[in-house]
């Protein structure tokens, strides 16, 4: 028993530690953009430098290529985040059908057992944190959650691949083709982070399985496929509103995106004025979708994660500041670019 508390124990502290290491993360990339964000009737030094780091292809204000990256790149961003969001979803999955069934039987037997023991110290540690029902669920809803993730990710992956024809003298900031990198790899695990070191340690455990016992793969993950999805099934309408919230974000992306990817194959060398869809409201349109696809992750998440919400803020001051830079771009390359277009907040800014 000693040993079971103190890996419950051990696994705690590696969960908060990571949520904690992934909020000062989000913080930490949010504030400046907030204090660089600041109204001023003279750009700042310090926006500018921003603005220097987060601008690529048509916003870049420099000519000199030093310290960028061609923006055709930004491909490696979402290849890097479906092979990791592939590889959490799999392992939280797999963690999920074997020690967080939904099923009712489960779910009785897990009464029984917190009565059973009298609120035992394991039990009463961490809630029975293999049988509580109210895990079961918040795992299963991580499952959920990192699905739509790998929906998104892989969309934006054949996107840059196939839909953008970016320019050969198109550029970014290396800073930014970082910061791109690291939100791939952030985000995600963001989704995931209080089950993390569980789903780490469970997964260790049946790779070991395999590579000493010499279990084939199919007797680990079993080939009760139907018992994967069916758990999905049961989750709230938080959940389901989430998802409905981020496929509308979604799908107005993607048109957006095809609109801005046929200007790219058919113009004649200059830049055009996008129209259709959200583009005939705001000028960054697509930006504004992903904000409403996060915002569907955090209302799918319920909102009681104070990670996922620093998630959707960063979300949200990024892609706003860059809305701006977009604004000002627009309308100092077009002398008849359309005045009613707001930067992302349709009719507010």
């Amino acid at each position: 028993m000693a040993w079971e508390v103190c890996l419950m124990e051990g696994e705690w502290r590696m969960v908060v530690g990571l949520a904690w290491l992934l909020r000062a993360a989000w913080i930490a990339g949010t504030l400046p953009i907030l204090v660089a964000s600041i109204p001023s009737s003279r750009p700042s030094t310090f926006h500018g430098v921003l603005s220097e780091f987060a601008s690529r292809g048509k916003t870049r204000k420099s000519s000199s290529q030093k310290w960028t990256v061609p923006q055709r790149f930004f491909s490696q961003f979402y290849a890097v985040a479906v092979v990791w969001t592939t590889i959490l979803l799999l392992a939280t999955w797999h963690y999920a059908y074997k020690m967080a069934p939904l099923d009712s039987e489960s779910l009785h037997f897990s009464t029984i057992a917190s009565h059973l023991t009298g609120g035992s110290h394991i039990f009463s540690l961490h809630k029975s944190r293999s049988t509580s029902a109210e895990h079961r669920f918040r795992v299963w809803k991580s499952v959920f959650l990192l699905l739509l993730m790998e929906l998104h990710v892989m969309r934006r992956l054949y996107e840059t691949l196939y839909v953008f024809n970016y320019s050969s003298t198109a550029r970014m900031h290396i800073f930014g083709y970082l910061t791109g990198l690291f939100f791939y790899i952030a985000a995600p695990l963001s989704l995931c982070a209080c089950f993390a070191a569980e789903v780490f340690n469970f997964t260790a455990d049946q790779v070991a399985e395999i590579n000493v016992e010499g279990r084939d793969l199919l007797s680990i993950t079993g080939s009760d496929w139907w018992g994967y999805v069916k758990p999905i099934r049961k989750l709230g309408w938080f959940e389901w509103i989430g998802a409905a919230i981020f496929i509308w974000g979604w799908v107005h992306q993607c048109r957006c995106h095809t609109i801005l990817g046929s200007l790219r194959t058919n113009r004649t060398g200059e830049y055009q004025i996008p129209h259709g869809d959200w583009f005939e409201l705001v000028s960054s349109p697509h930006y504004l979708a992903e904000m409403i696809i996060y915002a569907g992750l955090l209302v799918a998440s319920g909102g009681t994660d104070f990670t996922i919400w620093l998630l959707f803020v960063f979300v949200v001051a990024n892609l706003g500041f860059a809305a701006a830079e977009t604004q000002r771009w627009y309308l100092h390359k077009f002398e008849d670019y359309p005045r009613k277009r707001r930067a992302y907040l349709p009719y507010i800014y």
